[in-house]
Parts: C-alpha cells; sequence; structure tokens
C-alpha cells in the first residue's frame, strides 16, 4: 500500500462556465489528518466529493492508495467507497429506521457478513463515537449532536481506511464542536485511519490536524504543517488567524 493515501495532480473541475477548481495539486500521507480550508464557494466539497468519486474532474488526476480514481467507472467506484468513508455536513439519517439499523445500513449493502459480524460491528462504531445504548432509538429522538454522532458510527461500521467529513461542526455549540473534533482526532488514531476534514473553522484545524491545506479561488495557497501555517503571509490565512488571536484577547 502507497504511504500516500491520497493525491490531486492538476485537477480541474467546472459547472458551465464556472471553474470551481483550478489545477488542484497536493498529497496526503497515510495517517495524517488534513483539514481543507478556505472560505465559501473556494471548491472544499467539490474536493471532497472527487475524493470519493460522487464528482469526477475535467481533467487531471485522483489517486487513493495508488489508484488513479479518476476514470474509474460506477462499479469500480463502488469499492473505492469500501476504503473511503464520507460523513456529510447533515445527518441524512433514515427518520424510520432505529439507530441500529442506520448504522447497518452500509454494511448490509456493502458487504455480505451474517448477523453476529453486523452487531458486532454496529456495537462497535457505536460504542466508538459515545452513543451506545440506543440501538433501538430513531433519529427524530436524538439531539443533533447525537444525530452527527451515529451518522459517523454509520461510517465507521463499514470499516474505512479513509474517513472524509464534510462541515462536521456546522450548527453545532462550541462545547459540542469541541468534543467532536476530539472524537475524529481519537479514532484517527486509534483505528489508524487517514482523515480529511472540509472546514472553514482554523481554531480546529489547529488544535487536531497535521496538515493544512487552505484553498482560495479554487487554487491550492497553502499547504504545510499546523507549526508552518502559523508563519504564513498569505493574507488570506493571515485573516484566519487574526480572528482567532481576536476572539483570544477578548476572552
Amino acid at each position: 500500500m502507497s504511504s500516500i493515501a491520497i493525491s490531486f495532480e492538476n485537477v480541474v473541475k467546472s459547472f458551465g462556465a464556472k471553474t470551481i477548481l483550478r489545477g488542484v495539486s497536493f498529497e496526503i500521507s497515510a495517517g495524517e489528518i488534513a483539514f481543507i480550508l478556505g472560505t465559501s464557494g473556494t471548491g472544499k466539497s467539490v474536493t471532497l466529493k472527487n475524493i470519493v468519486g460522487l464528482m469526477k474532474p475535467d481533467s487531471g488526476k485522483i489517486f487513493i492508495e495508488g489508484s488513479n480514481i479518476a476514470e474509474y467507472s460506477e462499479d469500480e467506484l463502488f469499492e473505492v467507497r469500501k476504503i473511503c468513508g464520507m460523513v456529510f455536513q447533515h445527518p441524512a439519517l433514515f427518520d424510520s429506521l432505529s439507530v441500529y439499523e442506520n448504522v447497518a445500513y452500509g454494511v448490509r449493502r456493502h458487504f455480505r457478513v451474517d448477523e453476529a459480524e453486523l452487531r458486532l460491528r454496529v456495537e462497535k462504531s457505536l460504542t466508538a463515537v459515545n452513543v451506545s445504548g440506543l440501538d433501538d432509538e430513531l433519529p427524530a429522538a436524538l439531539s443533533y449532536g447525537m444525530q452527527k454522532r451515529v451518522s459517523l458510527a454509520r461510517t465507521l461500521a463499514v470499516q474505512p481506511r479513509i474517513l472524509l467529513f464534510d462541515e462536521p461542526t456546522t450548527g453545532l455549540d462550541p462545547v459540542t464542536t469541541s468534543a467532536v473534533n476530539y472524537l475524529i482526532q481519537n479514532l484517527s488514531r486509534e483505528l489508524k485511519t487517514t482523515s480529511v476534514v472540509v472546514s472553514h473553522d482554523m481554531r480546529c484545524a489547529l488544535e487536531i490536524a497535521d496538515r493544512v491545506i487552505v484553498l482560495d479561488k479554487g487554487q491550492v495557497i497553502e499547504n504545510s504543517s499546523v507549526t508552518d501555517i502559523k508563519k504564513s503571509r498569505h493574507p488570506l490565512v493571515q485573516e484566519f488567524l487574526a480572528e482567532i488571536l481576536a476572539e483570544e484577547n477578548m476572552v
């Protein structure tokens, strides 16, 4: 297996006359927690969806564990989605299914396992995100934060080697945001996964990331460690950092 989990080479993606990704290139090593930051509309979520094949680039190459998936068929992408588990911005749970059946859904779809193995995966995943004992509950009975945890458990149950998070803390209060961040960090370390987090929150990135990739107008303007990102002279990065310093000075 390649030590590089994800690699983009000059990836371009347009929608009609509007180009969203303009020759994006970067590498994320296996086991890293990487944050993709930027303001709204800079291509963060489009980048994430290209990783898992929900979108395809107009040109360029995307390597997942050494294999170029840019021109994969839908059947081939089905196999990629066993490697890459995506946690969407909103929980997107099935309202009519119990917590157990929601978490079991992906396993049933992707694998042939007996009920004993299925139950083991579901219970292990729920325990990992600290929501064990809620098997029979319906999503409507849970808080939004708990629903997001169940959504994460559903992804973990498929046992992906790469975890993709699209704005995982959107709509959460500061305490829950911190809890979700450290949950991502702990799961990544314990399960030895590569994690890619799309966010606009530099504070979260500084707390748990190994690598920070900053997009602006569809291009990578910074790709570095947390230590080095703090030294960036790019105006947008300095703006992100200034907001953090201003908040700290107000406390």
